[in-house]
């Protein structure tokens, strides 16, 4: 029964595949009715975008953003459509985790907003909605408790596997917060902090010095095989010293 159920999966993951066309030139997006950017978590990046797809779609495209900390009203300005911009933030990966946090810029219109839920809707997505400030729900929450993780790694309150152990075992998490952290990209998590840090003007958002560090070495996660764990096989325990 287990075999059949990873079958059926993998068939319907090839079925879904096969829907899709790829792309790497943002002249094919001219036709196209609803956009969702997913490009790298930086402003400056995600605005040069949204100028170009702003100047290519047709005039009754939206526009969203996937960003997951920022200001989705700032994104719109760079626009002539800022009624047609609004936040449509996945949760990762996107094809098990249920929810969508939409997020309404200060010009976002009904329209928009109606249009975003009934997409979310059909992708049988649970929908929260939130205001357009630094981080909006989830990682206004979630990225301060990983910075205080590394917190706790970087004072030498307790090792990684202890601190992840305790949130697991401790909070009933599925996955301790620094195995999150890997997971998510540590420098996303360091872009998110910035942003909170910047939007919300509190001290407590300072993103902690050995996570800027690890982002400064290179190691950034299980995308690049090293993070706080090491993925690599065959390679040595890391042996990372608190204050690295």
């Amino acid at each position: 029964m287990c075999q059949v159920s990873i079958d059926s999966w993998q068939a319907a993951c090839t079925e879904a595949l096969g829907r899709l066309e790829y792309t790497s030139n943002i002249d094919e997006l001219r036709s196209a009715d609803f956009i969702v950017e997913a490009i790298v978590e930086s402003e400056d990046e995600k605005k040069k975008l949204f100028i170009e797809l702003d100047k290519i779609t047709k005039s009754s495209a939206i526009l969203a953003s996937n960003t997951s900390s920022i200001s989705i009203t700032r994104l719109a300005s760079a626009t002539s459509r800022p009624c047609q911009v609004i936040g449509m933030h996945f949760m990762n990966p996107p094809p098990i985790m249920k929810l969508v946090e939409i997020v309404r810029g200060a010009d976002t219109s009904d329209e928009t907003f109606h249009a975003t839920k009934a997409l979310a809707e059909r992708f049988h997505k649970k929908i929260i909605c939130s205001q357009d400030y630094s981080g909006f729900i989830v990682n206004r929450i979630l990225m301060p408790m990983i910075n205080e993780a590394f917190f706790t790694l970087y004072t030498g309150v307790a090792t990684k596997e202890d601190i992840d152990t305790a949130m697991k075992l401790g909070t009933n998490h599925p996955i301790g917060p620094l195995e999150l952290a890997d997971f998510i990209g540590l420098d996303v998590c360091l872009s998110i902090m910035k942003v909170l840090h910047a939007g919300l003007g509190d001290s407590k958002y300072a993103p902690c010095p050995l996570l800027v560090r690890y982002v400064d070495a290179g190691r950034v996660g299980r995308k690049c095989g090293v993070g706080v764990y090491d993925y690599r096989k065959g390679s040595e325990p890391m042996k990372a010293s608190p204050r690295l």
